[in-house]
């Protein structure tokens, strides 16, 4: 039986690279590419010099919000503005290049008035031009990354960012794949994103609900599923390195996924469920999610979302997010797909910040996000698994 596979051919480097401007230009890609393929031929191809990895196309799926609830009426900043410092930043984001790849954008809300919005839906075959919402997370993603005011209340965490990519990677279903995730990550490195905003997962029991109904016993069905999902994990980590390979001092790409919402501490405190890939893969920096705590002050007493997985990188605010709303208007959503748009922004903000300095590097830049995160508004007893180096501060010079 023939399946779709992915094949990301290594990056080969000139043995007398260009330098100034024509550098930017004669930097090769990673090359992923797509190939109808029998299992027994991948081994093969795994063989070939010229391949980094292969992987088959996987299911992926939407980090579903675990809460929807009407925006409450207020103005100024949200509470996660106010917990990541960003309302307090001299930083807009101006100059920088955000991505988005998730369920598209709604083109004509206000929040996006202003911004140079390029789009492409990768939920088909031919990335073809597109990447209108039709479901709402894309939407109120992008409104907390790079929004502008709506109703007098500050969404944004980077207002002044004026060209974002919009990758469609999601249907209306909250479902697409890793082949999709790879070609979109691929486009938003060549279109020179510095921050790439993934609120999503892969689908490991779809997987294996899908080879069951191709005939697979269910004990094959759950050995062959591992056994993709690692190879997917390989390949995404890969494509990590490509990216910033080639983004290099010039266009540092920041790869960051939220961490997901399988955890149940309401339920049972030891139900505690692991990051997620593709925010797992080495190379990106996964996202956990906190709230406000009994002190109700987005500067104490913060705490881990129950719903939040655990092994992050870092932590954003991720409970009653207010941002916009598919139509219009605003709405509040809860998930690590919330806190994850607000290390987005955060990252925005630190490209600036250092760009202006001189000092914009793909190190730099990773260790300003990370080295600048604290635990301090955080609960006392909290486990730092949950929320790895803590909460994401934006700069404030």
């Amino acid at each position: 039986m023939k399946e779709r596979f992915l094949v990301l051919r290594r990056v080969v480097t000139p043995s007398t690279p260009p330098a100034g401007a024509e550098a930017a230009a004669a930097r090769t890609l990673p090359d992923v590419q797509v190939h109808t393929l029998d299992r027994r031929d991948v081994q093969e191809l795994r063989s070939d010099p010229g391949v980094r990895a292969v992987a088959p196309s996987m299911p992926v799926r939407l980090i579903t919000p675990v809460q929807r609830s009407a925006a409450p009426t207020a103005t100024g900043p949200t509470w996660g503005v106010q917990a990541v410092r960003a309302d307090t930043s001299p930083r807009s984001g101006a100059g920088v290049v955000v991505a988005v790849l998730d369920t598209g954008i709604d083109v004509s809300h206000p929040a996006f008035s202003g911004v140079t919005l390029i789009r492409r839906d990768f939920t088909g075959p031919d990335d073809a031009e597109g990447g209108v919402d039709d479901q709402g997370h894309g939407t109120h993603c992008a409104g907390t990354i790079f929004g502008r005011d709506v109703e007098g209340q500050r969404i944004g965490v980077a207002r002044g960012v004026e060209r974002a990519l919009i990758g469609k990677v999601l249907g209306s279903n909250g479902g697409g794949t890793s082949e999709g995730i790879a070609r979109a990550i691929t486009w938003a490195t060549q279109q020179g994103a510095h921050v790439i905003s993934m609120s999503l997962g892969m689908d490991f029991p779809g997987l294996v609900a899908q080879l069951i109904t191709q005939g697979l016993p269910p004990e094959l069905a759950t050995s062959r599923a591992l056994v993709d999902y690692r190879a997917n994990l390989d390949l995404f980590g890969a494509l990590a390195d490509y990216t910033r390979a080639f983004g290099g001092d010039v266009v540092p790409t920041q790869l960051i996924a939220a961490a997901g919402n399988e955890s149940r501490r309401q339920q049972d405190p030891d139900w505690e469920v692991s990051v997620a890939p593709p925010a797992t893969a080495d190379g990106f920096t996964s996202v956990a999610a906190v709230g406000l705590g009994s002190a109700g002050r987005p500067d104490q007493g913060l705490v881990v979302a129950p719903f939040s997985n655990t092994g992050a990188t870092v932590a954003g605010p991720g409970v009653g997010v207010v941002s916009a709303r598919m139509g219009g208007g605003l709405v509040a959503f809860s998930g690590t797909s919330m806190a994850t748009p607000h290390v987005a922004g955060v990252t925005a903000l630190w490209v600036e910040a250092l760009a202006a300095a001189g000092d914009l590097t793909r190190l730099t830049l990773e260790t300003a996000v990370r080295g600048h995160a604290t635990r301090a508004p955080l609960v006392p007893d909290v486990d730092k698994l949950d929320v790895g180096l803590g909460l994401v501060q934006a700069p404030q010079t």
